[in-house]
């Protein structure tokens, strides 16, 4: 197991994409942090499969954030995967939504990285992997917010890869299609009422329509890139952003 001995800190693991990084990263030896909320005794669980801990820090706090991180110790592997979504007209989109998804998508990378950063530089190694999206590459309608915070993730992770490319460590970014998780399973009855659409038009004519395979990407293939970029083998995979889209931005 090649990861062995290194510490991982996942956000927004508890569920979802994050968790299937997770998982691959301590199948690989990884001692791994989880990050994120839900139901306190399937978090225990969680642990325990992964001989894991686990941090509630709220991302969207600043404090809570440096709280986490000094807690967590010198990291190794950062993933930066929190993410909220919310669908709405830019005329009606909620400003407290907007500041919301710019927050936990742009701003907490910000933070965890500024943090993480000179105990990868005092090491000589170090991973940074930020879940982008598709939408760090192109846009869709009614989605303002988060297109704005991918496309700015995509953005950062080439600045900071820049930034320490001489010092053994990479930033890449992950950018999935559609996977079938809570979150996008939960963005579903707001895309039916921005678009006047019933739950089956919006599977198969919005969320799947750009894929190619028309299939969900399953989260243990963006899991499985997690863990190849951690490789040493990918010490020169470097500021690169990964498509995992069944094919979508490739038109």
């Amino acid at each position: 197991m090649f990861l062995e001995g290194k510490r991982a800190l996942v956000t927004g693991s508890t569920s979802g994409i994050g968790l299937a990084i997770a998982r691959a990263l301590a199948g690989e030896g990884a001692q791994v942090i989880l990050n994120g909320f839900g139901d306190e005794a399937e978090i225990a669980k969680l642990c325990d499969e992964l001989g894991a801990s686990h941090s509630g820090a709220d991302l969207t706090d600043a404090a809570q954030i440096e709280a986490m991180m000094e807690q967590a110790g010198e990291i190794d592997i950062l993933v930066n995967n929190a993410g909220v979504q919310h669908v709405s007209p830019v005329e009606d989109f909620p400003v407290d939504k907007w500041n919301l998804i710019i927050a936990l998508n742009l701003t907490a990378a910000f933070h965890t990285t500024r943090l993480a950063v000179p105990g990868m530089k005092k090491k000589g190694w170090g991973r940074i992997i930020n879940t982008a999206s598709a939408h760090s590459k192109v846009a869709s309608p009614f989605k303002s917010a988060y297109n704005a915070s991918k496309h700015g993730i995509a953005g950062f992770t080439k600045t900071v890869a820049l930034e320490l490319a001489q010092h053994g460590v990479t930033a890449n970014c992950i950018s999935p299609g559609y996977v079938w998780t809570p979150l996008i399973e939960g963005q579903i009855p707001d895309t039916m009422k921005a678009r006047g659409l019933s739950r089956e038009e919006v599977i198969n004519d919005v969320l799947l329509v750009k894929q190619a395979t028309k299939k969900f990407v399953q989260p243990e293939e963006v899991g499985a890139l997690a863990a190849f970029l951690c490789r040493d083998e990918a010490q020169n995979v470097n500021g690169a952003n990964w498509s995992v889209d069944g094919g979508w931005t490739a038109e």
